[in-house]
């Protein structure tokens, strides 16, 4: 079992007010959690293993909770709020290394956002009673609302806790609501739960393939946990706080994906689950039809998608910032409004790329949700295989205070589990590896051109000089 020596708080000095008791961090962690993934890719899982649709994501639940492990040992060894790009900085010490973990967690942020602006405009069109199979609509509705993301944060966000409570309890009814449907569902004797155990491949794929490819898409419903890290900083006692509420938030979110993709396979026929564009507004339409909740929940499912986008751009465009603060990538991303003091020139480079992806990404293949929520997974597995290998890593480094210390077991089969679900051998889809690819072409680009400037121009070296202070803090930025 994983441990903490003695009783000490971890609590280092900060210029940062500890503001969160463990029940405040157990529901930023399940609101971070909750969001686009189970609204928008349940049917995209159900249409690749059929019935068996809560196992990809019972799958996902496990190497979730495998690698919250990990982190639990380097926030509660090192609580500050950098994440990954920190422990990966004092593990190998590679600036760019350092600089490509940041860039792709910030082109995660970018890719779940504009996943969230498509399945936001799916339930906008079904709330209004507008045809949502209409492409060319779905797409302006989601560039619009993308723009109108930009618009938030150029104006300024100043985040609080508190209000997360508030965003958390609203995600979480939109949810409920479904498993109370399945419920009702259930005793009317209009559920089949024969169905959940039928596992169907339409694209004649072996078990273990399907479950793998579809796991890749579940997982997207599980990122967000890592986030919490960067609250390590604001938190009371995190040696102690931490490990209880991080595992207790991943368990409630787990149970309630598989609850409801059990009902949800349950209640509606694999095929129409699969080819809707809002999988959830259908289980509650079939279970309870002429019930006015189904009403409800589109726009309960826009709200859920529309703060998942917010939350991820503003943390794209801080972390850009911040870079560019870091003399890592050309210093105009650095810029900042003269009156709003918000990162204005980040928030316009990070909406182009998201405008980017959406538009092309729905020319070359009409699952925009699953193609771009699959990126978001692939590149999240990517740092996560990294941040399992720092906990070995940094092993040597002993610290005198406690701190969590998780089984040597535990990262090792988080770093092959999270390694694996990177590679082809999934059956995940090559546009992902290509939208990934392009992005971080991006990110090379941009380090190349910076290192260039400043050799040539300002006669500097490029690297991290401060990786602690890659966050959306920096600066003081709004």
């Amino acid at each position: 079992m994983s441990s903490t020596a003695q009783v000490d708080t971890g609590e280092e000095q900060t210029e940062l007010r500890r503001v969160m008791g463990p029940k405040l961090l157990l529901l930023f962690i399940v609101g971070d959690i909750l969001g686009t993934g189970v609204y928008a890719l349940t049917g995209e899982v159900a249409a690749e293993v059929g019935g068996a649709a809560w196992v990809p994501f019972l799958v996902a639940f496990g190497i979730a909770m495998v690698t919250a492990f990990s982190y639990l040992e380097l926030v509660t060894k090192y609580p500050q709020a950098a994440g990954a790009a920190l422990y990966t900085h004092k593990a190998f010490g590679v600036h760019f290394l350092t600089f490509i973990v940041a860039f792709t967690v910030m082109c995660s942020g970018i890719t779940s956002a504009s996943t969230a602006s498509r399945a936001f405009a799916s339930n906008l069109a079904k709330g209004f009673g507008l045809d949502a199979e209409n492409t060319t609509l779905i797409t302006v509705l989601a560039l619009s609302f993308m723009a109108l993301v930009a618009a938030v944060n150029l104006r300024g966000v100043s985040e609080s806790v508190k209000a997360n409570i508030v965003l958390t309890c609203v995600e979480l009814s939109g949810l409920l609501l479904v498993i109370f449907v399945g419920f009702y569902a259930l005793a009317a004797g209009k559920t089949d739960f024969s169905q959940t155990m039928v596992f169907d491949s339409p694209s004649d794929k072996s078990a273990f393939l399907a479950v793998t490819a579809a796991t890749s898409l579940a997982f997207f419903a599980m990122v967000g946990f890592e986030d919490s890290v960067n609250m390590a900083e604001e938190t009371h006692d995190p040696v102690r706080n931490f490990p209880k509420m991080m595992i207790s938030g991943i368990g409630i979110t787990g149970i309630i994906y598989i609850l409801v993709a059990l009902f949800a396979v349950a209640i509606v026929p694999v095929g129409v689950l699969g080819d809707s564009e809002t999988p959830l507004v259908t289980v509650v339409e079939t279970a309870a039809p002429g019930v006015p909740i189904d009403t409800l929940l589109p726009f309960i499912s826009m709200f859920a998608v529309a703060n998942s986008a917010l939350i991820n751009m503003l943390m794209a465009s801080r972390l850009l910032y911040g870079m560019a603060r870091q003399e890592v990538l050309p210093p105009f991303l650095g810029r900042v409004h003269r009156t709003r003091q918000t990162p204005y020139a980040a928030i316009l480079f990070t909406t182009a790329i998201a405008f980017g992806l959406i538009w092309v990404v729905t020319n070359r293949t009409g699952e925009v949700i699953s193609a771009l929520g699959g990126t978001t997974a692939l590149l999240l597995l990517g740092v996560f295989s990294i941040v399992n290998v720092c906990v070995l890593v940094l092993r040597k480094d002993v610290k005198e205070r406690s701190h969590f210390v998780t089984p040597t077991a535990l990262p090792v089969v988080g770093a092959v589990l999270c390694l694996y679900f990177v590679t082809p051998f999934t059956g995940r889809d090559t546009i992902q590896y290509q939208i990934a690819g392009w992005l971080l072409v991006v990110g090379v680009v941009l380090w190349a051109i910076t290192w260039f400037a400043n050799r040539a121009i300002r006669g500097k070296k490029t690297y991290m000089r401060h990786p602690e202070d890659i966050s959306e803090r920096e600066g003081g930025v709004n």
